[in-house]
């Protein structure tokens, strides 16, 4: 089979004429949508840059980045392989009409709070920020991730927030709404990079490092059941849900990032392996 029909059946992104040795080990998809998480494949010892990064290659030739909510596109992904030289591929993205979700009963300190509070949230979200900034070497963001909590979907990733008629920042993550101390699953498995009981927007908020990268965190817990530098595997209790910080009943926020983009969780639960 020629090396280019291959290519197109397998979806591999195509980047110029190349070996077909070296264009069957490097692997990304043609096309991205905003808040994907996007898995590659290169030779083990490539170098690999997007978006300002080197990227991190496992052992056995696996990248991951992360496509920004408002992402446009084309990306940009660049791979130095010793034995081939430098390509340049690019992804293509599909953008989303995100719709606007309105959320009242918030309470009005928290969605205009006085300048105390704001410091001691800025000072806060600057401590959930670092962690999140960690390139660990744990491979856990390549398995099959699960929902950590049943129940009704009650936010969705990227819809523009209005919170008491005001608007915020879109939403960052997937809400699901469940009872009061209902147990927190580990979606895939990681190191606990954070965990507090009581900040002041998000309540009990725990972060999970998976790797390269990809961290989920894990807001409004009632309960922590995990502490800084813990290993857990998928499944593992980590927490409760609760209603704690700006919440209007009780649900778990599950957000997921590259460093400091955020990706859509329920785009990482349709991956396919």
């Amino acid at each position: 089979m020629r090396p280019g029909l291959l290519a197109c059946l397998l979806g591999i992104a195509a980047a110029g004429p190349v070996a077909a040795a070296d264009e069957a080990r490097i692997v990304f998809p043609p096309r991205a949508s905003q808040g994907a998480l996007v898995i590659g494949k290169v030779p083990p010892g490539a170098s690999v840059h997007y978006a300002g990064r080197t990227l991190r290659v496992s052992p056995y030739g696996s990248v991951v980045f992360g496509v920004g909510r408002d992402e446009r596109g084309p990306l940009t992904v660049t791979v130095d392989n010793p034995d081939r030289g430098r390509r340049e591929l690019r992804i293509e993205v599909d953008a989303h009409d995100w719709p606007v979700e309105r959320v009242d009963g918030v309470p009005p300190k928290t969605v205009e709070p006085p300048p105390g509070i704001a410091e001691r949230i800025r000072r806060e979200q600057a401590r959930v920020a670092e962690a999140r900034q960690l390139d660990g070497p744990n491979t856990d963001f390549a398995t099959a991730f699960v929902q950590p909590v049943s129940g009704r979907i009650s936010g969705r990733f990227g819809r523009q927030r209005i919170y008491n008629g005001k608007p915020g920042s879109a939403h960052s993550g997937l809400d699901v709404a469940a009872p009061a101390g209902t147990p927190v699953a580990a979606p895939a498995g990681g190191v606990v990079t954070f965990a507090d009981p009581d900040l002041y927007l998000t309540g009990g908020t725990v972060v999970l490092d998976h790797g390269y990268g990809i961290s989920s965190n894990f807001l409004h817990l009632s309960r922590i059941d995990v502490a800084v530098g813990d290993r857990v595997e998928q499944g593992t209790t980590i927490g409760a849900v609760g209603a704690t910080g700006r919440a209007t009943g009780p649900h778990l926020h599950w957000g997921m990032n590259w460093f400091d983009v955020r990706i859509d969780p329920q785009l990482v639960l349709q991956r396919t392996h």
